[in-house]
Protein backbone atom coordinates (compact mmCIF):
# COMPACT_ATOMS: atom_id res chain seq x y z
CA UNK A 1 0.00 0.00 0.00
CA UNK A 2 1.33 3.41 -0.80
CA UNK A 3 2.23 5.70 1.79
CA UNK A 4 -0.45 8.57 2.18
CA UNK A 5 0.77 12.09 2.90
CA UNK A 6 -1.55 15.37 4.01
CA UNK A 7 0.06 18.30 2.93
CA UNK A 8 -1.40 21.80 3.68
CA UNK A 9 -2.31 22.78 -0.13
CA UNK A 10 -1.13 26.63 1.03
CA UNK A 11 1.74 25.79 3.15
CA UNK A 12 3.22 22.36 2.28
CA UNK A 13 4.87 20.70 5.33
CA UNK A 14 8.61 20.57 4.20
CA UNK A 15 9.67 17.45 5.61
CA UNK A 16 6.29 15.92 3.79
CA UNK A 17 7.36 17.40 0.31
CA UNK A 18 11.31 15.75 0.76
CA UNK A 19 9.87 12.47 1.71
CA UNK A 20 7.42 12.69 -1.48
CA UNK A 21 10.67 13.61 -3.49
CA UNK A 22 13.06 11.12 -1.71
CA UNK A 23 10.48 7.95 -3.06
CA UNK A 24 10.45 9.62 -6.45
CA UNK A 25 14.06 9.83 -6.01
CA UNK A 26 13.60 5.93 -5.30
CA UNK A 27 12.15 5.28 -8.75
CA UNK A 28 8.77 6.03 -7.06
CA UNK A 29 5.48 6.67 -9.06
CA UNK A 30 3.52 9.04 -7.14
CA UNK A 31 -0.16 11.14 -7.03
CA UNK A 32 0.32 15.16 -6.60
CA UNK A 33 -2.04 17.94 -7.02
CA UNK A 34 -1.02 20.33 -10.19
CA UNK A 35 -3.79 22.79 -9.87
CA UNK A 36 -6.39 21.67 -12.36
CA UNK A 37 -6.68 17.74 -11.86
CA UNK A 38 -4.54 14.98 -9.32
CA UNK A 39 -2.03 13.50 -11.79
CA UNK A 40 0.63 10.81 -11.78
CA UNK A 41 4.42 11.65 -11.58
CA UNK A 42 7.65 10.29 -11.25
CA UNK A 43 11.46 11.00 -11.92
CA UNK A 44 12.75 11.96 -15.70
CA UNK A 45 14.68 9.19 -16.46
CA UNK A 46 12.79 6.67 -14.83
CA UNK A 47 11.88 4.28 -17.42
CA UNK A 48 10.62 1.34 -15.05
CA UNK A 49 8.19 4.11 -13.44
CA UNK A 50 7.29 5.41 -16.62
CA UNK A 51 6.03 2.23 -17.64
CA UNK A 52 3.87 1.84 -14.56
CA UNK A 53 2.46 4.66 -15.49
CA UNK A 54 1.46 3.81 -18.90
CA UNK A 55 0.06 0.43 -17.21
CA UNK A 56 -1.89 2.67 -14.62
CA UNK A 57 -3.34 4.51 -17.32
CA UNK A 58 -3.91 1.99 -20.20
CA UNK A 59 -1.52 3.91 -22.42
CA UNK A 60 -0.29 3.25 -26.24
CA UNK A 61 1.67 4.64 -28.36
CA UNK A 62 2.20 7.35 -29.14
CA UNK A 63 1.25 9.44 -26.14
CA UNK A 64 2.02 13.43 -25.53
CA UNK A 65 3.64 12.95 -21.73
CA UNK A 66 4.19 16.30 -19.57
CA UNK A 67 7.28 17.78 -18.29
CA UNK A 68 6.05 19.68 -14.75
CA UNK A 69 8.46 22.19 -14.53
CA UNK A 70 9.31 25.05 -12.08
CA UNK A 71 9.75 27.99 -14.25
CA UNK A 72 10.99 29.25 -17.67
CA UNK A 73 14.56 28.41 -17.15
CA UNK A 74 13.77 24.63 -17.01
CA UNK A 75 11.59 24.72 -20.25
CA UNK A 76 14.71 26.27 -21.99
CA UNK A 77 16.82 23.21 -21.30
CA UNK A 78 13.69 20.53 -22.53
CA UNK A 79 12.21 22.37 -25.54
CA UNK A 80 13.49 24.38 -28.48
CA UNK A 81 11.53 27.59 -27.77
CA UNK A 82 11.28 30.19 -30.45
CA UNK A 83 10.58 34.04 -29.88
CA UNK A 84 6.96 33.75 -30.31
CA UNK A 85 6.74 30.82 -27.79
CA UNK A 86 8.58 32.45 -25.34
CA UNK A 87 6.62 34.86 -24.90
CA UNK A 88 3.11 33.00 -24.73
CA UNK A 89 4.56 30.59 -21.92
CA UNK A 90 6.03 33.76 -20.23
CA UNK A 91 2.20 35.33 -20.46
CA UNK A 92 0.48 32.17 -19.40
CA UNK A 93 2.72 30.22 -16.58
CA UNK A 94 2.02 29.20 -14.01
CA UNK A 95 -1.12 28.44 -14.74
CA UNK A 96 -3.89 25.98 -16.63
CA UNK A 97 -2.00 24.99 -19.20
CA UNK A 98 0.07 22.56 -21.24
CA UNK A 99 2.31 23.57 -24.39
CA UNK A 100 3.22 20.86 -26.98
CA UNK A 101 6.87 22.07 -27.93
CA UNK A 102 9.68 20.20 -30.16
CA UNK A 103 11.88 18.51 -27.57
CA UNK A 104 15.86 18.68 -26.75
CA UNK A 105 18.33 15.47 -26.73
CA UNK A 106 18.04 16.46 -23.05
CA UNK A 107 14.30 14.57 -23.04
CA UNK A 108 14.59 10.57 -22.68
CA UNK A 109 13.23 9.47 -25.92
CA UNK A 110 10.73 7.15 -24.25
CA UNK A 111 9.12 10.73 -22.83
CA UNK A 112 8.78 12.30 -26.34
CA UNK A 113 6.11 11.78 -28.60
CA UNK A 114 6.74 8.59 -30.40
CA UNK A 115 6.31 10.06 -34.09
CA UNK A 116 6.63 14.01 -33.25
CA UNK A 117 9.20 14.13 -31.18
CA UNK A 118 7.55 17.04 -28.91
CA UNK A 119 6.76 17.20 -25.03
CA UNK A 120 4.62 18.97 -23.75
CA UNK A 121 5.14 21.36 -20.97
CA UNK A 122 3.14 22.22 -17.65
CA UNK A 123 4.51 24.69 -15.22
CA UNK A 124 1.70 24.09 -12.18
CA UNK A 125 0.35 27.22 -10.31
CA UNK A 126 -0.29 24.89 -7.10
CA UNK A 127 1.71 25.24 -3.92
CA UNK A 128 2.30 21.82 -3.59
CA UNK A 129 3.85 21.24 -7.13
CA UNK A 130 5.90 23.65 -7.08
CA UNK A 131 7.44 22.78 -3.39
CA UNK A 132 7.95 19.66 -4.63
CA UNK A 133 9.49 20.79 -7.93
CA UNK A 134 11.75 22.68 -6.10
CA UNK A 135 12.96 20.12 -4.09
CA UNK A 136 13.01 17.88 -6.51
CA UNK A 137 15.51 20.44 -8.74
CA UNK A 138 14.40 18.90 -12.51
CA UNK A 139 11.52 18.37 -13.98
CA UNK A 140 8.96 15.54 -13.20
CA UNK A 141 7.13 13.81 -15.78
CA UNK A 142 3.32 13.98 -15.46
CA UNK A 143 0.13 12.74 -16.54
CA UNK A 144 -3.37 13.29 -15.91
CA UNK A 145 -5.23 10.58 -13.21
CA UNK A 146 -7.31 9.31 -15.70
CA UNK A 147 -8.03 5.64 -15.58
CA UNK A 148 -8.77 3.45 -18.25
CA UNK A 149 -12.71 3.67 -19.19
CA UNK A 150 -13.94 6.58 -16.92
CA UNK A 151 -14.15 10.63 -18.59
CA UNK A 152 -13.42 12.34 -15.65
CA UNK A 153 -10.39 12.15 -13.39
CA UNK A 154 -10.66 10.84 -9.95
CA UNK A 155 -11.09 14.38 -7.66
CA UNK A 156 -10.95 12.84 -3.87
CA UNK A 157 -7.68 11.58 -2.14
CA UNK A 158 -8.81 8.96 -0.06
CA UNK A 159 -11.12 7.33 -3.54
CA UNK A 160 -7.59 7.58 -5.46
CA UNK A 161 -6.12 5.25 -2.37
CA UNK A 162 -8.81 2.89 -2.72
CA UNK A 163 -8.83 2.63 -6.28
CA UNK A 164 -4.83 2.30 -6.92
CA UNK A 165 -3.35 2.19 -3.43
CA UNK A 166 -1.50 -0.76 -4.30
CA UNK A 167 0.21 0.83 -7.67
CA UNK A 168 1.21 3.63 -6.77
CA UNK A 169 3.98 4.74 -3.74
CA UNK A 170 2.71 7.92 -2.59
CA UNK A 171 -0.21 9.94 -2.59
CA UNK A 172 -0.42 13.62 -1.61
CA UNK A 173 -4.10 14.72 -0.27
CA UNK A 174 -4.19 18.23 -0.70
CA UNK A 175 -7.85 18.50 -0.09
CA UNK A 176 -9.86 17.76 -3.20
CA UNK A 177 -8.90 18.07 -6.58
CA UNK A 178 -10.67 19.78 -9.80
CA UNK A 179 -12.35 17.69 -12.97
CA UNK A 180 -11.19 19.85 -15.46
CA UNK A 181 -7.70 19.27 -16.87
CA UNK A 182 -5.07 21.78 -18.79
CA UNK A 183 -5.77 23.45 -21.61
CA UNK A 184 -3.05 21.93 -24.29
CA UNK A 185 -1.89 23.99 -27.13
CA UNK A 186 0.66 22.89 -29.38
CA UNK A 187 3.27 25.31 -30.41
CA UNK A 188 5.47 23.02 -32.78
CA UNK A 189 3.75 24.23 -35.76
CA UNK A 190 3.32 27.85 -37.67
CA UNK A 191 1.12 28.87 -35.42
CA UNK A 192 -0.43 28.10 -31.79
CA UNK A 193 -3.27 25.55 -31.99
CA UNK A 194 -5.41 24.46 -29.37
CA UNK A 195 -5.85 20.48 -29.25
CA UNK A 196 -8.02 20.12 -25.69
CA UNK A 197 -10.03 23.06 -24.13
CA UNK A 198 -9.90 22.88 -20.32
CA UNK A 199 -8.93 24.41 -17.35
CA UNK A 200 -7.44 27.67 -19.25
CA UNK A 201 -8.81 30.19 -21.39
CA UNK A 202 -8.62 29.12 -25.31
CA UNK A 203 -9.96 32.00 -26.98
CA UNK A 204 -6.25 33.60 -26.06
CA UNK A 205 -4.12 31.41 -28.67
CA UNK A 206 -7.33 31.14 -31.59
CA UNK A 207 -8.01 33.62 -34.43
Amino acid sequence: MSQFFAIHPETPQPRLVRRAVEILGQGGVIVYPTGTTYALACGLNEKAALERIRQLRGLEEPHHFALACRDLSDIGSYTRLDNTAFRLLKAHTPGPYTFILRATAEVPRRVQHAKRRTIGIRVPDHPVARALLAEMGEPLTTSTLLLPGETLPMTDPVDIREAIGNRVDAIIDAGPGGLEPSTVVDLSGERPSVIRRGAGEASVFEG
